[in-house]
């Protein structure tokens, strides 16, 4: 039996706004540049209202300026991950949020014995402690909606595997991924999905330098599916899927946005 026209277009219709975010309200750590500004425009694009949150207010006005000038919704949140009463103000002043993203993050590469007692706290606190407190102040509230909710956290292939000189970082990066697993698991019961981005090689302010040398480049062709340099936008979109009902059955998930890195390797043999 063929299926009525007027049922067929509501289900397209249905299907069309599944991914939409209209009427949310994304909150966005870490949100000055690089990947989270790309996830914060990509959001305001499908309809959220964000909160872009940050240390650099004054470019987080610039670009919430540029996003209200092209018709979106948004708004600059001061955010220090370093600063218990930053973070607290941030929860405070984001009011009702649909949407958690945290990206916010620094690095330092050397040798683990080179690492200093100040560099591993600062790493730390800003890649994991102080998202941990965010999370604790903006779910409470979440939870107390009654009304559920998205929590994504921004890890990395250190969530997954291991490079050499990142022994910091991916014990935060690594930390995170454990962290939305058990999180999953504790939330799932109010309807609050939470998972978790492992970004591959994103080319952003923090390792520009890095890949400077064209040995780099000629590496990494020889070691992934897709022989280039990832960029911000490349991540933004599995962001905003996750955020929509279209993801309202995938939870507690560490999803690779990495080119196939993580899970191909390239040889020169030719059959």
């Amino acid at each position: 039996m063929s299926t009525p026209p007027q049922t067929q277009s509501a289900g397209l219709k249905a299907f069309d706004n599944i991914f939409s975010l209209k009427g949310k309200t994304a909150f966005v750590a870490g949100a000055s540049r690089g990947i989270g500004l790309a996830i914060a425009r990509a959001m305001a694009a499908a309809g959220a209202s964000v909160l872009l949150a940050s240390r650099s207010l004054d470019v987080l006005e610039s670009h919430a300026e540029q996003l209200r000038h092209e018709g979106r919704q948004a708004r600059a949140l001061e955010l220090d991950f370093t600063r218990p009463d930053s973070i607290r103000a941030a929860a405070e002043s984001a009011g009702e949020v649909d949407i958690l993203v945290n990206v916010s993050g620094t690095n330092l590469r050397k040798p683990i014995e080179k690492y200093t007692h100040q560099e591993y706290e600062h790493i730390l606190q800003t890649n994991l402690h102080g998202i941990f407190e965010l999370l604790q102040l903006v779910v409470t509230k979440m939870i107390a909606r009654g009304a559920g909710g998205k929590v994504i956290n921004i890890g990395s292939l250190m969530s997954l595997l291991g490079l050499p000189y990142l022994s910091v970082y991916a014990i935060s990066k690594s930390g995170l991924a454990g962290l939305t697993r058990v999180l999953a698991a504790e939330w799932g019961r109010h309807n609050i999905q939470v998972n978790c981005i492992a970004p591959g090689f994103i080319i952003t302010d923090l390792n520009r330098a890095m890949w400077q040398p064209p040995e780099m480049e000629v590496w990494l062709r020889g070691v992934q599916a897709s022989p280039r340099l990832g960029r911000p936008e490349d991540v933004a979109p599995m962001a905003v899927f996750l955020a929509s009902k279209g993801a309202d059955y995938v939870t507690g998930q560490v999803i690779a946005v990495d080119g196939g890195y993580s899970t191909t390797a390239i040889w020169p043999f030719e059959p």
